[in-house]
């Protein structure tokens, strides 16, 4: 019942969820599954790096083909983009297509590398679902269902998918919810000038 003093403040987590989530015995599948996403972010970003149209002299062509044919895919009556993602794209994306390019760019090389190396692998993967998200809602399927799932999983096993990784050193060393690293300042109590 709602409401109750005696009801308690927090639903214990399943056993098979501690397991799965949140036990470093499990760290060697989230390895073997954020370096297969980590991986294909790199190449998706070398790619884009090495390849005309996306950085130096020529960025923003590649996007801005890619953010025509999506804004083309939102006519018809079964329109693979929705409308306000397409005038999202046409108003916010194609004016300033060439920072864009570089920010898709990089920001894929940032997501590989964090997933690869396990440094701060749960905002890594949270990154790497929203361009995921993105993608799809631009029309472009491809992979990025498959990547989506793996990362919502990541982002769920956050605690000890870096634990063989940087996450190991890191989490410890700036803090989590469940214990204050060296990094995070001590809390001072606050004294208060009301008379009682």
């Amino acid at each position: 019942m709602i409401g109750r003093a005696d009801a308690p403040t927090q639903i214990p987590e399943p056993r098979l969820a501690k397991f799965f989530f949140a036990d470093v015995r499990l760290s060697w599948l989230w390895l073997i599954i954020r370096v297969y996403v980590g991986w294909q972010w790199l190449s998706a970003a070398i790619d884009k790096i090495q390849g005309p149209g996306w950085v130096g002299n020529g960025a923003g062509t590649a996007l801005k083909g890619f953010v025509a044919g999506s804004i083309g895919q939102a006519t018809g009556s079964h329109a693979n983009v929705q409308g306000w993602y397409a005038t999202i794209l046409k108003d916010v994306v194609l004016p300033h297509v060439a920072i864009w390019s570089y920010v898709v760019t990089f920001g894929e090389l940032a997501c590989g590398l964090g997933l690869i190396l396990g440094l701060f692998t749960g905002i890594a993967a949270f990154s790497g679902a929203f361009m995921n998200m993105n993608y799809m809602m631009a029309g472009a399927v491809s992979i990025n269902p498959v990547l989506l799932f793996l990362e919502l999983l990541l982002i769920l096993a956050w605690r000890v998918a870096g634990y063989i990784g940087l996450d190991f050193f890191a989490l410890p060393f700036l803090g989590t919810p469940w214990q204050r690293g060296p990094m995070q300042p001590k809390l001072v109590p606050q004294v208060s000038s009301q008379p009682l």
